[in-house]
């Protein structure tokens, strides 16, 4: 009997581990579907050469590309996206080595080489012509993407983004600069709490269940995200020299009390840009899209609208 009870007690304990392990994931995979769903938006995928591109797509009209920054992934755009959907398709990916979609350890992930693997992806969905918006990193990618394939792109929307050299430097930079830790790369539940602090003026409240799943995520890519960020960082200043080519239409929009990229960054890509116009979002982080998502929906809905 006592044995019997034993292997009883061994299995129910195993259950509620395995439980306690899969439970966070589950939940805030069908918490994602919720708000997908919400804003008409599916989950998808399409292999371009050697990447499994993850994405999200919903809406009917002319198509717009969203793309997320830096260690984030496509569903930093759920909430933004339920504005647009209703009168533009939506296509928000999981950018190539990050997220859902493929990483290789040997591969390139340049602005550059990103901007050749979503003409390829745009061209495989039968995108002519469509609007890119791109957050931080994002941002870098779609100006760069601008600049490289100027007719296929109908506007762009630039929401705090990479690429300039900005007046002040941002606190990021200047710790980066002691030889400080990297607030960007999350390799603890401590560092994961810093890193919203840093993202965020009202940091959204995320329940201890999702906050878990969201840590053990950021340490699965910790790896990845450390390489891709020395890729990236010899690009700090780059689409500078290159602004006055992009000619679609414009919208560069920031908060204005962004830690990650100063704010006086708009005043050197309104110089820069031939067809701009800036709108500075105030008492707003990083991430505005999240942060703010109706707000920052309109300002973009005004760009997409031709106004």
């Amino acid at each position: 009997m006592k044995k019997k009870t034993a292997i009883l007690l061994t299995v129910v304990l195993a259950f509620a581990a395995a439980l306690y392990l899969l439970l966070p994931g589950l939940l805030v995979e069908r918490a994602g579907v919720k708000e997908r769903g919400a804003a008409g938006l599916a989950e998808k995928s399409l292999r371009i050469d050697d990447h499994e591109i993850v994405y999200l797509e919903g809406g009917q009209g002319e198509p717009v590309l969203m793309l997320h920054g830096f260690a984030g992934n496509k569903d930093n755009w759920t909430r933004f996206a339920k504005f647009v959907t209703p009168t533009h398709l939506v296509v928000a990916l999981d950018l190539p080595g990050f997220g859902k979609s493929t990483y290789a350890e040997e591969g390139s992930y340049s602005m550059s080489d990103q901007a050749q693997r979503l003409d390829r992806f745009t061209d495989a969905l039968g995108f002519k012509k469509f609007h890119v918006v791109g957050n931080s990193m994002g941002g870098h990618i779609s100006a760069r993407y601008a600049i490289m394939f100027p007719g296929k792109v109908l506007s762009v929307g630039l929401f705090n983004t990479a690429g300039v050299m900005s007046p002040v430097p941002s606190e990021l930079f200047r710790r980066l600069l002691r030889g400080e830790r990297n607030p960007l790369l999350v390799t603890s539940a401590e560092d994961f709490d810093e890193l919203v602090k840093f993202l965020f003026v009202q940091p959204p409240d995320i329940p201890w269940v999702v906050k878990g799943y969201l840590v053990q995520e950021a340490l699965h890519h910790k790896a990845s995200n450390s390489r891709i960020f020395k890729q990236i960082s010899g690009e700090v200043g780059a689409l500078e020299p290159d602004l006055g080519k992009i000619n679609a239409r414009t919208l560069v929009l920031w908060g204005d009390s962004d830690r990650v990229l100063d704010v006086t960054s708009v005043q050197v890509l309104e110089k820069g840009l031939p067809r701009c116009t800036s709108i500075i979002m105030k008492e707003c982080g990083h991430v505005p899209m999240i942060e703010r998502p109706e707000e920052t929906a309109g300002h973009y809905l005004t760009l997409l609208k031709g106004r």
